[in-house]
This record gives structure tokens, sequence and C-alpha cells, in this order.
């Protein structure tokens, strides 16, 4: 079902009909997008259950072949969507998208400014065909005097206070994910939703705005916040000045780290006696949480000599069977075999469409969330390039004769 201008109520709009299997099956979301924001809007909007299309050029999607720290992009963030590849610098190709988005509920794109206009397939166009259609923009910047910059996450990072938060002082450093594209993306669904929920009130739909500045600084609000209620600047993280004293990575026997907390005078006496350091429990300049925070710098050199005779692994034991903050410091590649992970279904099989690999069978992260007592699966894999093309046409209205002509003329594939 989609919700077009002259289609049935969606099911936010349904008060009798019985509820779908996921939240968001019935609806249409079209999406021109690409790297990681956009998708990440589309995959959410899919793991919740809409059918998400995803428009590709005829040569396909970038991201289906870079290297290096890009080259998880594609599966990571394409799951559960079908594939259509059009050309659209031709006026055939170009038809198919507009008969195509005018018929979603949802389009998603994160094109630079004006892009989307020089094809007719900006809101305002499209919203002539189909006042119901929430239209999703994903920036660099909110409109306003950086609108036209070039904005890339670790662009905004830097430029957003993250990068200086993240490193140590004088070498500002990018958090290690693509933190802004993902919430980005994240924000761009979550004001999708709202906007379809306004549109069954109001029976239209509206233009919303997602951009990675904004969504850095919003990351960074609790350090701007920390200035404006003590007017001092936040430290760096490495360098700043922890609200607790036992707060800190720890390199410990056999050449393991280990994070470790107590972060209550509760959790502090737990320690102790957990560790046997009576000692420690009974001298009263280490009595409150305060009196630790002045005492840190001689307490951590103490207490790293003393958790140095442990491994990581005893510290780890001794840490969960007295319920106190722990982490092993873990690489991403070891997060398939976490037993966690496993045991809740946190991971899903895909098959990996594109490279070297393209055919075998990986694990990937689902959406971090239950409803009902279930996880968010995988119900199709990241789609090949134009695989659901035919299907899709046919859809809107395209005989087999005019899909042939269509590929014969290069304009879908």
């Amino acid at each position: 079902m989609n919700a077009s201008l002259n289609s049935p109520l969606s099911p936010f709009e349904s008060a009798v009909s019985a509820p779908p299997a996921l939240p968001l099956a019935g609806l249409r979301v079209v999406e021109f997008t690409h790297m990681v924001m956009g998708p990440t809007c589309g995959m959410v909007l899919a793991d919740l259950g809409a059918e998400v299309i995803k428009v590709e050029p005829v040569d396909g999607d970038r991201t289906r072949h870079l290297l290096g720290a890009g080259a998880g992009f594609f599966p990571m963030f394409n799951r559960n969507k079908k594939s259509i590849a059009l050309d659209l610098r031709r006026p055939e190709g170009l038809e198919v998208a507009i008969r195509l988005a005018s018929s979603a509920d949802v389009v998603a794109q994160n094109f630079k400014p004006g892009v989307m206009a020089k094809y007719g397939l900006d809101y305002a166009a499209l919203s002539r065909l189909n006042e119901r259609l929430v239209y999703v923009n994903h920036a660099g910047f909110l409109p306003g005097p950086y609108e036209h910059r070039t904005a890339l996450d670790e662009v905004v990072q830097m430029m957003g206070g993250l990068a200086y938060m993240t490193g140590r002082p004088g070498d500002p450093l990018r958090a290690g994910s693509s933190v802004n594209d993902i919430m980005g993306g994240m924000f761009g669904a979550i004001g999708a939703m709202a906007a379809l929920m306004q549109r069954a009130a109001t029976g239209r739909g509206q233009e919303v705005d997602s951009a990675l500045f904004e969504n850095n600084v919003f990351l960074v609000g609790q350090h701007m916040m920390q200035y404006a209620v003590t007017g001092q600047p936040a430290a760096p993280m490495p360098e700043r000045i922890s609200s607790w004293a036992v707060y800190d990575v720890f390199s410990v026997k056999d050449g393991g780290q280990i994070f470790l907390a107590a972060v209550s005078d509760a959790q502090w006496v737990t320690f102790c006696d957990a560790m046997g350091y009576a000692d420690l429990k009974a001298d009263p300049a280490l009595a409150s949480n305060n009196d630790r925070v002045r005492a840190r710098g001689a307490l951590l050199p103490d207490l790293r000599q003393r958790l140095a005779l442990h491994t990581a692994e005893e510290l780890s034991a001794i840490f969960e069977r007295h319920g106190l903050p722990f982490a092993p410091i873990m690489r991403p590649e070891q997060l398939f075999d976490d037993p966690h992970l496993n045991a809740t279904g946190g991971l899903a099989d895909i098959t990996l469409p594109d490279g070297e690999r393209a055919g075998s069978t990986a694990r990937v992260t689902l959406l971090p969330l239950r409803l009902d007592g279930q996880r968010m699966g995988v119900r199709m894999d990241p789609p090949q390039l134009g695989q659901h093309t035919a299907e899709l046409l046919a859809g809107l209205g395209y005989t087999a004769d005019q899909v042939q002509a269509l590929q014969a003329a290069a304009a879908v594939a």
C-alpha cells in the first residue's frame, strides 16, 4: 500500500485495521542517498518495516566498492531495501524517478543543495504531485551562512568541538565511528516519523531537515552547558577532571588493559572489600567521592601498582561478581564473538552484494532496540545493483516492452 495523494490511510492514520507485523509496514520510502547519513535514515525506516527503495545511478552507489574504512558502508546501511538503477540525465530515467518519488510516503536525500531541484526532485516540485509527501533532507548544515559548504563527518567534528574533546590537548582527533552521519540519519528518521504523525491530523506532508553540523553541536551540548554552569571551559576527555576517582583504563598483568570504575561511595566500599584494600577503605582522607577526587593524583598511581598484579580476566570476574562497572578493551572484529550479542540476537546474517566476497555471508549489527520483546531483523539482504528495477517499474504501470525499451536506452539497469 502506497500512501500517495489518492491512496488509503497509512498505518499511522488507521484506527480500526489490525496492527501490522512491523510498525511502519505499508509505508513507502524512496531514497536518493549515498555514503552513510541518508542511507542510515532509510535503514532505520526499513528495519521498522517500511518498503524502502534505493535509487542508484546505473553504475551503482559508489560505496559499493569503497576500500579501507568505507568498505563496510554499503552492507551495513542498505539492508532491508530494494534497489532500482536509473540514469537521471536521460528524460526516460528521470520520468521514472519522478513517478516513483511521487508514489512515496517519504522521500529522503542527501545531495548538495540545488542538486535535487535541478532534476525536479526537490520538495517544492514533488509536493505539487503528492501533497501528503514527507521529504527529508540530509545536509551538512541547516540553512544559514554555512549551508553551501561541503561537509563531512570529520569536517563538522573539527569545527563543532567534538574532535577537540576526543583528542589530547593540541591533538584534535575524530571519533572512531561515523557518529554524525549515523546520528544525523537517525534524526532524519525521527523527523520523518514525527511528520507522518502530524500528517495523520492535517492530511499534508512537510519538509524535514537534518544536518551534520547541528547534530555535532547537539553531541557537545553537555560540554557547552558545563561552561555555562561553571564558567570553566571543558577540558578534552583525556585531560578532563573526572567526577570520580576510580574511572579509568588500567594496564594490568600480562600486557592487558581494562576500564574500571567506582562512581559512588557505596561502590568504593565494595571495590575495597572485593580487592582486599582494607587500608584504603579505612583512610579518612578517602571517605567521600570528592575526597577521593581531590586525592586522585596520589591515589591513581597507587591503584595502578596494585591492580597491575592481576590479569584483565581476573579483574573482570571480580568486578562482575560484585556488580562494579568494568569493561575489557575490545576491538570491533572481536565483537562477532561477543557472548551477549550472540545470545540476545544482536547480530544477523546477510549476504554481501559486492566486492571480492560477494555472495558470502557476514553478520551485521541490528538496531539497538526491541519492540514487544523482538529485535528488528533482516528481511532482505543488501540489494544487488538494480535488483528490483523491473519489479518496481511494473508496479508503476510500465509494461514489459516499456521496461525493455528503457533498458535498451540505458535509462535503467
